[in-house]
């Protein structure tokens, strides 16, 4: 890999040449792309990964035989692996995206300014890693603990443990590993006040909190959480608003069941 403050290396990978050609040229004009190598299957991609070192891969999604998705997962098992950029023409694989670390997700027709920003957040990952800018430890936050209702006595649990939530008119559904528990608090007071905890809206009766989300679903462009052994559905209104939630992520923090 590329040292800190070096010029990326970046490999472009597409089975279609005037995209392969476009997407080149626009990196070649960026001042902080020193190397352009390319691609035109997944197949050559690895080849090509097996001789030289890369800094971040800007993969098409949809190509015959080692598609874009299947072309990440092999990196993702690399002992140093590169970033990966996915740039496609459909938007319906966003959201599989984040289950594998990419740094980004461009559409096509490509823009310019849109790869240029594609690239800076290449370098700000890849500076954060090196340690150049270290990150602020952020400060500790106290877990709340949130009084329930049981057979008449009142227990404590703390808000880590919630899985997720469902609304109950002015109630609210909090489940956790061990069961459920109603309290009455509006699901929309619990997600203004637990959205910097890492909880969203998932669907307008359901708040889901991402650190229990292990696997992330689209089947026929409908999207689903895992969580536990519970799969939740997202909703057409919630799907993209997640999966920017998810791509706007700390690259650390992305990992579904972290």
């Amino acid at each position: 890999m590329s040292s800190a403050g070096a010029g990326l290396v970046a490999l472009v990978v597409d089975d279609e040449l005037p995209a392969l050609s476009e997407l080149g040229w626009l990196l070649d004009r960026d001042d902080r792309v020193a190397e352009v190598l390319s691609a035109s299957s997944g197949t050559d991609a690895l080849q090509l990964l097996d001789t030289r070192d890369v800094d971040v891969v800007f993969s098409d999604i949809s190509m015959p035989g080692l598609d874009g998705m299947a072309l990440a997962r092999v990196i993702s098992r690399f002992a140093v692996r590169p970033q990966v950029v996915f740039v496609t023409a459909h938007e319906r694989h966003a959201v599989d995206a984040f289950a594998l670390d990419a740094t980004d997700y461009v559409m096509k027709p490509v823009r310019d300014d849109r790869i240029a920003e594609a690239v800076r957040r290449v370098v700000e990952q890849r500076d954060r890693s090196d340690g150049r800018h270290p990150e602020p430890a952020p400060p500790a936050v106290e877990d709340e603990t949130i009084p329930v209702e049981l057979g008449g006595v009142t227990r404590f649990i703390s808000r880590s443990r919630i899985r997720y939530a469902q609304a109950h008119g002015d109630y609210a559904r909090l489940h956790t590993e061990g069961g459920s528990h109603l309290v009455r608090v509006p699901l929309s007071v619990l997600e203004e006040k637990w959205a910097e905890h890492g909880f969203v809206r998932i669907h307008r009766s359901t708040l889901v909190a991402l650190p229990h989300v292990s696997e992330v679903r689209m089947d026929h462009g409908r999207c689903a959480v895992l969580v536990g052994d519970v799969e939740l559905q997202v909703s057409r209104r919630h799907t993209k608003e997640l999966r920017d939630t998810l791509l706007r992520r700390p690259i650390g923090e992305r990992r579904a069941g972290g």
